[in-house]
């Protein structure tokens, strides 16, 4: 594989994880948050309803999950395409 076609695959692969974890971070934060959380109203967690904490913690919480696993998951990429720091 030439260093072009390397660095295409690399910076696709590299796309691909941040407009999946933006999509997820979406979901969380304004899907659950925001749009689902008269649905959620019910279910209490911590003294609280389940879209208020969404809203207030569990988009946080998620995004610092996605913060853990894009560092790993580019760890993995890097190894693979020859670009690692060592």
């Amino acid at each position: 594989m030439s260093d072009d076609q390397n660095g295409n695959a690399y910076w696709k692969a590299n796309l691909r994880i941040i407009i999946w974890s933006l999509i997820i971070w979406a979901i969380v934060s304004f899907g659950f948050g925001i749009l689902l959380r008269p649905m959620l109203a019910g279910i209490s967690v911590g003294g609280t309803d389940l879209g208020f904490w969404f809203a207030q913690q569990g988009s946080i919480l998620v995004f610092l999950g996605l913060i853990f696993f894009y560092a790993w998951r580019m760890n993995k990429l890097d190894a693979e395409h020859g670009v690692n720091e060592q």
